[in-house]
Order: structure tokens, then C-alpha cells, then sequence
């Protein structure tokens, strides 16, 4: 075969004929197309249906001001989503950058040359060396290589690749894929597939899927309802009370004239034509404009909290998803533990234990050690770093700080999974010498003999098998080195033991407060691990995430049951070993159908479906490309501890909500009311249109600031998580809208019809100073109702010093309410109050804050206790 590569011609003539290695980019919508898509948020379409009903129905007597409200709320709602979105993905662009730079080198035109990954076309010759990624999908031509595949397949195990019989019949011993990497040897391989075509790329499209709605979607669609229903039932009667005012009251029930009234078509088409423009009013009332606005500003700001936190959120619904999390399934390598092996220890065939280079080298069994691991080693060092080989040869080469032994090679027989060991045969002091390095279980049985001292003794084997035992039993990995002199190197027999190489992938110390935090959230948490059944149990228990009476399962021991069967046993289930890529999708998938709400960590293209299926999928920052664009959360440093944070910041955030939720419709159920109540009483509105206006301000804006940035209190962690059918308003928020809106609307009642409270005040023809009063009263019932609804304890107070946002908003609308009460003028309607006439409205305005502290004694006699 000519290994030339192609010409420059061949080049542009197979990038025409087969296109480009260019990954097609996920399908990104447009700024505008995004905007547009958040105009089907539940509350934003009541409010765009609201927008009309005033349009059409107050067109006569157009309220420019609300009108103007309502669609300042749409817009900066819609606006902040999207621009928290947008700037979220370009931040995920970022983060690939470093990937699309990647390097390969190709044969063309007789030379080899470096080119940009993008570059490589059907037919190229590129050469393969340790460490490489692999560019795309071919076939290998010359040489063998062992290829790490487990980001496709999961597979831990080094698949071995060699050279094609026949490159036109390409099977599994020859056929590499794009986004592997080489871990040893070298070779060439001609390029088959690009782009689009590889296993990458399709896998890749397949992942442009619609995604199922959210927790929080599926909360406000059913928020939304609920409102609307309240809205309607308000229109209705207030419709019904102001027509019973008009007619039947202000006649004084006297049939006569009441009938005079019914029969006067005019007169009553005005009456019901204000009624139902009344009706539009209180539907526009019910509806918390603010509401969409907040839940993009609390998702938006505690992105950015997070990302301070190493956990960068690719969607903003991930965040609040995460919260609701009941069932987490993890990977190990790299998360729970460092995910880099170290080799912690050497034991001799005596027993005698060594935990460095420095401590062998005062034995004379040094020369012979170091030659088995550094020698019989696929991995060497470029520059002080070690590179190539696999991840056991790169840790042994490691512990021998340097690899300066020279000794004359004659064969190597590269590490094979299956046969589970690797022999480099040399040259040594004048002998022939096999280097062996494999499995225990593989070589033990063949060994008979140890070294010491410089000489050789005869082996205990039963010694040797208990030390191996007890390792591998908690956790550690252990290496057999022996050697041989035999001519047939893989005839094993009368083996002579060097030792035992103990290696540990050790755990990360937050990684075990993490695990105690997330079972704190009491989060089942699952570990899926491609690791045998006693490492697994080991590292499991280790990390604290196995008790006595869990249950462990092997991937055949899952796939021998039926789902019936695994869903039944998941509350007891902590670990799945030798794990498939298929497991993960079906344990999400039984999962989800049992009403859990699914979390789910990987790192390779294998992981991209599960990672796409969970209702929030956590990516490694070191993971592939595929895997972070299918996941909503990427977890920038591999830390189990940063998953237990995007929870509790989760948790927060729909807390967060709820607390805006109470406040806007405990002042909405105020307003209902008056408008409700106020008919039968002879009260007209007492705000004004300006007035209003501000008072919107203050209920959407201000207060979605201000609970934006409530701190995320490690409490929250020892609650159980939302379920899905768990509604958005719980029984605490429907107690504390009801009772604190209805007292508020009794104080206001009061303080406008009470004789005894209007004394208090200054009298004129228009009552201004009463009516300024009322207008403060609104404001500060509002303010006083934000400290209530911030907690469920007595002290209102507690941890306000973390939210220092809501200190400098409250202080603000405070400020600004004072200065338009003695500056608002005639714009206003308000005049200045007297010391007197201000400590009264305060006073009025603070009985909401005692009122609250009795609601929460009843309400926790009877067992009410969770809050929001």
C-alpha cells in the first residue's frame, strides 16, 4: 500500500466529494427566536391575554399607564431570559474552544505534516502515536495500537487494534473511532469517515431532541390555571357586587326604582359595560406580572453565584431542577475520587512494604523493581511529563521519578484486557530476561519463587493471596510483577516474583462531605462504576454511600431483571458494577416511569443519551465535548461537592420563588378584596392610576430583586426533595396568602371607612391626607409582608445579613415611598403627613408582622412546619 497520503489535488477533491470533519454545531436559536419562545411561559401568555382584554375592552377609556405596566413586565421578563440564555451558551462556547483547536498529524505528499483536526479528509493517512486523540473513523494500515474507547462504550478495558487484512472489510480488531485516544504504540490509519458520518458525529445530531418539560414548567402551567381560576371567580363577583351596588343598593332596595334601572337600557348597558371593564381589571389584578421577571432573575443571578462555585449552567431550568433531585446517579473515577492513580505502595515477595522509590532503593531488589516497572512500560517522559500508555502504566513510571535504565529491548508483548498482562522481554547484565506485569489472579498461580536480597527463595502463596485479599478489599488495585527466563515468554511457568504494586485512585476528601450532604437532602444516591463488585463495595462504603442493608448489583445481576423488578428494589440500591453505557439509560428510564426526578454525572460520548434523558444532567468539565452539549449543568473541576452545591442552590432558588409568589398574591388577594368587598361598603378606589403604577413597581420589580439573592442556608439540605406532582403553592403559602391577605384587606377597609381612624387625620373636601395615608398603609403592608414571607421561623430577621440585596431594596421602596408622600404633589395626589398622621399609618401598616407571628404559632400547633 502507498503510505504517501495524498496530494494537495486528492486533498480538495475528497473534502468535495465526502465534505469536511467539521462537527455539524448544535442547531442554536437566534437571539430573537429565543425571545420569542419565552412568550409561551404560562404567566406570560395570561398576561399577554390580559393585555388584550384591556385593549379591546378599555379602549373607550384607555388606562395608558397599566396598559403600559402589563407590557414593561412582558418585555424585561422576556428580555432578561433570553440575553441570561444567550450569554450562557456563549459561555459554553468558550468552554469548546480548546477542543476545536486540537492537532493530528497526516502523510500527504510524502510528508508528514501537522494540520488542524477540522482539516483531515476520507483517505487521509495519519499517523497515531500515544496519547492521541483520534481525529475520525478508520481503518488501521500499519502497526498496533491499544485504544482507550470508554468515552464511547465505557468500557475501561484497552481495546487493541491492528492492522487490516483487508481495509475495504473493516471490523472491531482494525476500526478505530473519532473522540478514542491511543494509549500505547504506534501506527497509521487511513480515514474512512468524517464529520457528520463518524460514530461521534451521528451520536452527536441524534442528541437534537426536543427535551422534556421541567419540574418548574410543569408547576407554573399548573400556577397559571390556578390563577386564572381565582381571576375568573374575582371577575365574576366583582361583576355581580358592583351591579348589585348600582341597582339594587343605591335604590335602596326598592323594587320600583330597581325595576326602573333594569328597564333603562342605556343606563344599564353603562352599568355592565364599567362592570365588565371592572372584571378585565381584577383578571389583570389576580395575575402576578412580576413573576416570569423574578424566576429569570433568580435564575439568572444565582448562575452567576454558581459559576464562582466551579459549576457553570448550561440552562437556566437545570438550576432549579436540580433541587427537586431524588435520585442521583454518579460515575466514581474522577468525581468521587481523583480520578488519577497512584502507586501507594511496593510489597515483596517477603512481605517487607516500601511506599517510595527512595525506600527500594536501599534494598538490593532496586535494580529489578524498577526495570519491571519502567521498563515493562508503554508510558515514557516528554519534558518531566509522563506521557502514553495507559493509566497504570503512566502511574508506575510516576513512582520511579525517572526512566533513565537502559537495557536492550528484543520483544514487548503490549497489555491485552483479556489476557490481562503485558511481558517486555531484554537484555539484562549478559541474560535473557521476561519482564512480566498482569493480574493476580492471572500470574500468582504460576509464580514459585520470590526475589530478596539478591538471591531467591521458595513463595508462600497463601501469604501472598491474603495481602492481595486485603487490599483489593478496600479499594486498591494490585499490580503482580515476576519474571521468567524462559525462551516462549508467554509460557508461564516457574515464575519468580518481584512484588506486589499497590495502587489507589484515591478518594476526594470533599467528595465525602459532598456524598453526607446530598444523603443529608435524602437524595438516593446511586454509584455506577465499571470497577469489579469488591472495589466497588469498598469505595462505595469508603465515600459513605453504602450501608449494611443496601444493595449492590453487577451489570449481568441488573440486566437479569425485569424492570418491574429493579424499580421495586431502587430506594435500597447504591451501587451497579462492571457497569454498560446501556444501564445508565435504563436505570433513568425506570426511574422517571417510577416518579422520581433524575439526576445523572458523566463524561464520555457513551454517557450523551442518559445525560439528555435525565431531568438534569451533570457534565465533567474534563469530559468530551458531546457529553457537556447533552448536559445541562457542566461541573468545571469533576467534584461531587459541586453537584451536592447546584442542588442546594436548586433547592434555594424555588424557594426563592415561593416567597415572591406570597408576597405578590398576598397583596393581589388584598387588592381583591377591596375590590371585591368595596361596592357593598361605598368604597371607591382610593389609588390612583400614578399611584398604581408605582405600586406595580413594588410588587413585581423591587420585590423580585430583592428575593433574587436569598442565601443558599445549608438547612434547606435536610428537607426532603419537591415531587413532581407537588404543586407550586403548598399548603403554608395558601395559609399565609389567605389569612395575612385578608387581615391586609381589613386594615385597609378600616382605615378608610372607620369614622374613629379619620379623626386621626387632618380633614379636607377630597379626604387627601386619609387617602395619602392609605397610600403609604399599601406600600408598607407590602414591605412588612416581604420580612413574613422571607421565613417560616418567629424571627423575621434570621439570616437577613446574607441577603444584603433585600436590605438595600426594602430601605429604597421605603426611602422612595416617604419622599412621595411629602414631595408627590398633585402627580401624586398625596399631601405631607403630620409625625402623628405617619406613625399611625406605619403603626397600621406593622400589626401585619404580629398578625403573621400568631398565624405561624396556630399553623405549627397543628402541624403545619415546612414552609416554603
Amino acid at each position: 500500500m502507498n503510505y504517501n497520503g495524498l496530494t494537495n489535488k486528492q486533498v480538495e477533491n475528497n473534502r468535495e466529494k465526502y465534505g469536511s470533519n467539521e462537527l455539524t454545531k448544535m442547531k442554536k436559536d437566534s437571539f430573537i427566536k429565543k425571545l420569542l419562545i419565552t412568550f409561551s411561559d404560562p404567566i406570560i401568555k395570561i398576561l399577554l391575554i390580559a393585555l388584550a382584554l384591556k385593549v379591546i375592552f378599555l379602549f373607550r377609556d384607555f388606562d395608558w399607564y397599566e396598559t403600559i405596566g402589563i407590557v414593561i413586565a412582558i418585555l424585561l421578563a422576556s428580555l432578561i431570559s433570553t440575553i441570561s440564555e444567550y450569554g450562557s451558551e456563549k459561555a459554553f462556547e468558550k468552554l469548546q474552544e480548546e477542543a476545536s483547536q486540537l492537532k493530528c498529524r497526516v502523510i500527504r505528499n510524502g510528508k508528514k505534516i501537522e494540520i488542524p483536526v477540522s482539516d483531515v479528509v476520507v483517505n487521509d493517512i495519519v499517523v497515531l502515536e500515544s496519547g492521541d486523540k483520534i481525529p475520525a473513523d478508520g481503518v488501521i494500515v500499519k502497526g498496533r495500537i491499544s485504544v482507550d474507547e470508554s468515552s464511547l462504550n465505557g468500557e475501561t478495558k484497552e481495546a487493541i487494534k491492528e492492522t487490516a487484512l483487508n481495509i475495504n472489510k473493516p471490523t472491531d480488531k482494525n476500526m478505530v473511532y473519532r473522540g478514542t485516544v491511543v494509549y500505547n504504540d504506534t501506527a497509521l490509519m487511513q480515514v474512512t469517515k468524517v464529520g457528520d458520518d463518524t460514530f461521534y458525529g451521528k451520536l452527536s445530531l441524534e442528541l437534537q431532541t426536543k427535551q422534556p418539560d421541567t419540574p418548574l414548567k410543569i408547576r407554573l402551567r399548573e400556577l397559571a390555571t390556578f390563577i386564572s381560576k381565582i381571576g375568573y371567580i374575582g371577575a365574576i363577583l366583582v361583576f355581580i357586587s358592583y351591579l348589585f351596588s348600582v341597582i339594587v343598593i343605591q335604590n335602596h332596595f326598592d323594587i320600583n326604582l330597581i325595576k326602573d334601572t333594569i328597564y333603562n337600557f342605556p343606563v344599564l348597558s353603562g352599568h355592565i359595560l364599567y362592570a365588565l371593564t371592572l372584571c378585565v381589571t381584577i383578571i389583570i389584578v389576580a395575575v402576578p406580572e412580576g413573576l416570569p421577571m423574578m424566576i429569570t432573575l433568580v435564575l439568572s443571578s444565582n448562575m452567576k453565584r454558581m459559576l464562582k462555585s466551579n459549576v457553570l449552567v448550561r440552562r437556566l431550568v437545570g438550576i432549579e431542577t436540580s433541587g427537586n433531585i431524588n435520585m442521583l446517579f454518579t460515575d466514581k473515577t474522577g468525581t468521587l475520587t481523583k480520578g488519577k492513580l497512584e502507586v501507594i505502595k511496593f510489597i515483596s515477595g517477603n512481605l517487607k512494604e516500601y511506599k517510595n522509590e527512595a525506600e527500594i532503593k536501599k534494598d538490593k531488589i532496586y535494580d529489578i523493581v524498577k526495570l519491571s516497572c519502567v521498563v515493562n512500560n508503554a508510558s515514557n517522559y516528554d519534558n518531566d511529563k509522563v506521557i502514553g500508555g495507559n493509566i497504570t502504566d503512566r502511574a508506575l513510571l510516576k513512582f520511579f521519578k525517572s526512566s533513565d535504565t537502559v537495557v536492550d529491548k528484543i520483544k514487548t508483548i503490549p497489555f491485552d484486557s483479556k489476557n490481562k498482562y503485558a511481558i517486555t522481554t531484554v537484555r539484562y547484565n549478559g541474560k535473557r530476561i521476561n519482564l512480566i506485569k498482569g493480574a493476580p489472579e492471572v500470574l500468582l498461580d504460576h509464580c514459585s519463587t520470590y526475589y530478596a536480597n539478591n538471591s531467591i527463595y521458595k513463595l508462600n502463596k497463601d501469604n501472598i493471596k491474603k495481602v492481595i485479599k486485603d487490599n483489593t478489599n478496600n479499594g486498591i488495585r494490585v499490580i503482580l510483577l515476576a519474571t521468567s527466563d524462559s525462551a516462549n515468554p508467554e509460557m508461564f511457568s516457574n515464575l519468580t516474583l518481584v512484588g506486589l504494586i499497590l495502587i489507589k485512585d484515591d478518594i476526594r476528601p470533599e467528595a465525602i462531605d459532598g456524598v453526607k450532604l446530598v444523603r443529608r437532602a435524602h437524595i438516593n444516591t446511586v454509584m455506577i462504576t465499571g470497577d469489579n463488585k469488591d472495589t466497588a463495595v469498598s469505595i462505595a462504603k469508603e465515600v459513605g454511600i453504602l450501608d449494611i442493608n443496601d444493595i449492590v448489583l453487577t451489570s449481568s445481576e441488573l440486566n437479569s431483571m425485569t424492570d418491574e423488578e429493579v424499580k421495586s428494589i431502587l430506594p435500597k440500591l447504591k451501587v451497579v458494577a462492571r457497569s454498560l453505557p446501556t444501564d445508565k439509560s435504563r436505570l433513568i428510564r425506570i426511574s422517571q416511569n417510577a416518579g422520581y426526578i433524575v439526576g445523572m454525572t458523566g463524561d464520555g460520548v457513551n454517557d450523551a443519551p442518559a445525560l439528555k434523558r435525565a431531568d438534569v444532567g451533570f457534565s465533567m468539565g474534563s469530559g468530551t465535548e458531546v457529553a457537556k452539549e447533552a448536559s445541562d449543568i457542566v461541573i468545571l473541576d469533576d467534584n461531587f461537592a459541586s453537584i451536592a452545591k447546584a442542588i442546594l442552590f436548586g433547592r434555594t432558588i424555588f424557594k426563592s420563588i415561593r416567597k415572591f409568589i406570597i408576597v405578590q398574591l398576598t397583596i393581589n388577594m388584598c387588592a381583591l378584596g377591596l375590590s371585591i368587598i368595596g361596592p357593598f361598603i361605598g368604597i371607591e378606589m382610593p389609588i390612583t392610576v400614578i399611584q398604581m403604577l408605582w405600586i406595580n413597581m413594588v410588587m413585581d420589580t423591587f420585590a423580585g430583586l430583592a428575593f433574587s439573592f436569598e442565601p443558599p442556608l445549608l438547612e434547606y439540605m435536610n428537607e426532603y426533595p419537591k415531587k413532581k406532582t407537588e404543586p407550586i403553592i403548598n399548603k403554608y403559602m395558601i395559609n399565609q396568602i389567605m389569612y395575612t391577605g385578608l387581615y391586609s384587606c381589613f386594615i385597609c377597609i378600616l382605615f378608610l371607612k372607620s369614622p374613629f381612624i379619620a379623626s386621626l387625620f387632618r380633614s379636607d373636601i377630597n379626604n387627601t391626607y386619609l387617602y395619602t395615608a392609605f397610600f403609604g398603609l399599601f406600600i408598607f403592608i407590602d414591605i412588612f409582608n416581604s420580612f413574613n414571607a422571607r421565613t417560616y421561623r418567629y424571627n423575621i430577621l434570621a439570616s437577613i445579613t446574607k441577603n444584603k440585596i433585600f436590605i438595600f431594596i426594602i430601605s429604597f421602596i421605603a426611602i422612595v415611598q416617604m419622599f412621595l408622600i411629602y414631595y408627590g404633589g398633585s402627580v401624586f395626589r398625596t399631601a405631607g403627613l403630620t409625625l402623628k398622621e405617619a406613625e399611625i399609618m406605619l403603626l397600621f401598616a406593622f400589626t401585619v408582622i404580629p398578625f403573621d407571628f400568631l398565624r405561624k404559632m396556630i399553623i405549627r400547633k397543628k402541624g403545619i412546619k415546612d414552609g416554603v
